[in-house]
C-alpha cells in the first residue's frame, strides 16, 4: 500500500511538471509572436516611407520631363511657322524662275530658228553619238585587256601543269636484246640446217639476229606488239630447252594470249593512274595495246596518261569538272591502235570506236577534234588539244626519224596485204625484205610469182628507200593426218 501511494505521488508530480513546461512554452511562443509582430510593423513602416520617397522622386522627374516637352512643342510651333513662310517664298520664287525660263526659251528659239523639241532632239542625237564613240573605245580597251589577261592566264595554267607533271620520256627502238643462258643455246635456236630460226621468223614475223655478241641474240621488228610476243616466245623456248617448229607455233600462241592479258592489265592500270571511271572492255584492251606502240619515238600509252594528267590539272585551274576532261585526253589517240585495220585518220577511227563503245558525245567530239579535223566546240575538246600539244611538244618527247621508219614499214605490209590470197605479211630486216605468206589452196606457184612481181612494182612506185627491198612470197603446203 505504501508503494502504490508512492507511485501515485510520482505521477502527480510528473503531471505538474509537464503542465508547467507547457505553460512556459506557451508564454515563450506568445513573446516571440509579439516580437515578430513589432518587427513586421517596423518593416512595413520603412517600406511605406521608401515608397513615398520613390513616388516623390518619380513625380519630380515627370514634372521636369513635362516642362521639357512643353518647351520643345513651343519651339516646334515656331519652326512650323517659319517653314510655312519659307514655303510661300519658295513657291513665289519658283513661279518667277519658270517665267524667266519661258522667256529665255522663247528668246533662244527666236535666235536659233529651232523649236524646243527640235533642239532637244538634236542634243539627244549628239549625246548619243558621243556616247557610242566613248563606248566603242571602252569596248576595245576591255577586249584588249581581256585578251592579254586571258593569254597570260593560259600560259600560267599550261606552265603550271607541265611543271607539276614533269614526266620522264624514253625513246622506243625497233630492236630488243635477249640474253641467253649460254653460248651453246645459239646452235639450238638455229636448229639443224636453220630450220628452227626459219620457223621462228615465219611464225612470229620477227627477225632473229644471231651474231658474235656473247650469250645474246637480237629481235628486230618495227611492230612492238609483235616483237614483245616473239620475245616471250623465245624466253619460254629457251627456258624449256625444247626448240622445234611445232613447239615454236604452240608457244607463240600462248605468248600472244599472254600479251593480250598484259594489254588488258596495262589499260586498267592507265584508268587507275588518271582516276577515270569504268570503261568498255574493248576500249580498255585497245588502250592497253598502246603500251607497245610508239609515236615519233614517244610511247603512246605514256603520252595518253601524261596528257590526261595535264588536261585534268588545267581543268581544275579553270574550275571545270576534271573527270570528263581526263577521260577525253586519255582516249584521244586510241585510234592509233587500229590504223592498220581501218581506213581514215586515227582521230576519226578513235572517235568512232569511242562512240560505238558508249562514250559520251563530249568525249567523242574531243577525240575527233584533237588534231583540228573537226572544229572544237567544247571545253573538253580545247583542253584535250592543249594537253596533247604540251605532252608531244616538250623537248625530247618525240623523234621524227623513228616515226618515218615505222610508217614506211607499215606501208610495206599494207601493200602486200592488199592482194588476194595473202594470209600474213611481215616486214623483215629493217624494211629491206618483205615476207608474204599466201594460202596454198587459193594461190598456186604461178600466182605467187605474180604477187611477188606486183608487190615489188608497187613498192618501187610508191615508196622512197635506200638500197633494195626483197619481196619473198612463201607458199607452204601442209598435210595433217591423225592416227587412231
Amino acid at each position: 500500500m505504501r508503494i502504490a501511494l508512492s507511485t501515485g505521488t510520482v505521477a502527480s508530480l510528473l503531471s505538474a511538471v509537464v503542465l508547467v513546461a507547457v505553460v512556459v512554452s506557451a508564454w515563450l511562443m506568445v513573446r516571440r509572436l509579439q516580437a515578430a509582430q513589432r518587427r513586421a510593423v517596423a518593416e512595413t513602416e520603412r517600406a511605406r516611407r521608401w515608397a513615398e520617397e520613390q513616388a516623390g522622386q518619380l513625380r519630380a522627374e515627370l514634372d521636369r520631363r513635362e516642362e521639357r516637352l512643353t518647351e520643345e512643342l513651343r519651339r516646334l510651333s515656331v519652326r512650323e511657322g517659319e517653314l510655312a513662310e519659307r514655303a510661300v517664298a519658295l513657291e513665289r520664287a519658283r513661279g518667277e524662275a519658270e517665267e524667266l525660263v519661258r522667256r529665255r526659251s522663247a528668246a533662244l528659239e527666236r535666235a536659233a530658228g529651232l523649236s524646243a523639241g527640235q533642239a532637244r532632239a538634236q542634243l539627244v542625237r549628239e549625246a548619243e553619238a558621243q556616247a557610242r564613240r566613248e563606248a566603242a573605245v571602252t569596248v576595245r580597251e576591255i577586249e584588249r585587256a581581256a585578251e592579254e589577261e586571258g593569254e597570260a592566264r593560259a600560259r600560267a595554267i599550261v606552265a603550271g601543269a607541265i611543271q607539276r607533271l614533269a614526266a620522264e620520256q624514253t625513246a622506243e627502238t625497233a630492236v630488243s636484246l635477249f640474253r641467253l643462258p649460254g653460248e651453246e643455246m645459239k646452235g639450238r635456236i638455229i636448229g639443224r640446217e636453220g630450220r628452227n630460226i626459219r620457223a621462228f621468223e615465219a611464225v612470229t614475223g620477227v627477225n632473229l639476229i644471231i651474231d658474235d655478241t656473247p650469250a645474246s641474240v637480237q629481235l628486230s621488228c618495227f611492230d612492238p606488239v609483235r616483237r614483245e610476243t616473239a620475245r616471250l616466245t623465245l624466253e619460254q623456248l629457251v627456258e624449256d630447252g625444247r626448240i622445234h617448229p611445232a613447239r615454236i607455233e604452240r608457244v607463240h600462241e600462248r605468248s600472244r594470249e599472254e600479251v593480250e592479258r598484259r594489254c588488258v592489265r596495262a589499260g586498267e592500270d592507265a584508268l587507275l593512274a588518271v582516276r577515270v571511271g569504268a570503261m568498255h572492255p574493248e576500249l580498255v584492251r585497245t588502250l592497253g595495246t598502246l603500251r607497245y606502240r610508239a609515236s615519233y619515238g614517244q610511247n603512246v600509252l605514256g603520252h595518253l596518261v601524261e596528257s590526261a594528267h595535264l588536261a585534268g590539272m588545267m581543268a581544275a585551274e579553270l574550275g571545270v569538272d576534271p573527270e570528263p576532261v581526263r577521260r577525253s585526253a586519255l582516249l584521244h589517240d586510241i585510234g592509233k591502235a587500229m590504223t592498220h585495220r581501218a581506213e581514215g585518220s586515227h582521230a576519226a577511227i578513235g572517235a568512232e570506236l569511242a562512240r560505238r563503245c558508249g562514250e559520251s558525245a563530249d568525249v567523242v567530239h574531243a577525240i575527233a577534234a584533237h588534231h583540228g579535223e573537226v572544229e572544237p566546240r567544247t571545253v573538253e575538246a580545247v583542253l584535250t588539244q592543249a594537253a596533247d600539244a604540251c605532252s608531244g611538244g616538250r623537248p625530247g618527247a618525240r623523234k621524227e626519224s623513228l616515226e618515218v621508219y615505222v610508217r614506211r614499214l607499215e606501208r610495206l605490209e599494207e601493200i602486200a596485204r592488199a592482194h588476194d590470197g595473202v594470209a600474213k605479211v611481215y616486214a623483215m630486216q629493217a624494211g629491206r625484205e618483205v615476207r608474204v605468206m599466201v594460202r596454198p589452196e587459193e594461190v598456186d606457184d604461178l600466182g605467187a610469182q605474180v604477187i611477188a612481181r606486183e608487190v615489188a612494182k608497187q613498192v618501187a612506185e610508191e615508196l622512197t628507200y635506200p638500197g633494195q627491198i626483197r619481196v619473198t612470197v612463201v607458199r607452204e603446203s601442209r598435210v595433217t593426218e591423225v592416227a587412231r
